[in-house]
This record gives C-alpha cells, structure tokens and sequence, in this order.
C-alpha cells in the first residue's frame, strides 16, 4: 500500500510535534483502519509478521480530534 493511499491523521499542521513525513504520525485506510509511523521499540518481542512502534500521546490525541472521537 502507497502511502499517497492513505488519509493522514496528524502532522498536518494540528498541533503535532511536527509535520514532516519522518516524524510519528497516524494515517487511516480506506478500510477504515490505523497504521501507525513511530520509533521501533524493544519493550518486547512481538509475534512473526507484527512490529512494536512508539509514538508520543500527544500524536495519539492528534489523531482522535481529527477522526471525531
């Protein structure tokens, strides 16, 4: 999936903690589900096929305001 696919959910100049495309961000597909852009984390190892990203609170807040939760 391109990214050019995706509805991006912070960083547009809301009040996240930038916008630039390599900064932690929330985008939604078209399905209606989140992908998340964040640092890797090792908190623990996650099963096959999955990764563990981390992203500050005030992205996740960014991105409930913009979906109207």
């Amino acid at each position: 999936m391109a990214r050019e696919q995706l509805t991006r959910l912070t960083g547009n100049g809301n009040g996240g903690p930038c916008g630039e495309e390599d900064c932690p961000n929330v985008y939604r597909t078209a399905s209606g589900s989140i992908v998340v852009q964040g640092d890797l984390s090792q908190a623990f190892t996650p099963p096959a096929g999955e990764g563990l990203v981390e992203i500050p609170e005030a992205v996740l807040r960014e991105a409930v305001r913009a979906l109207g939760w």
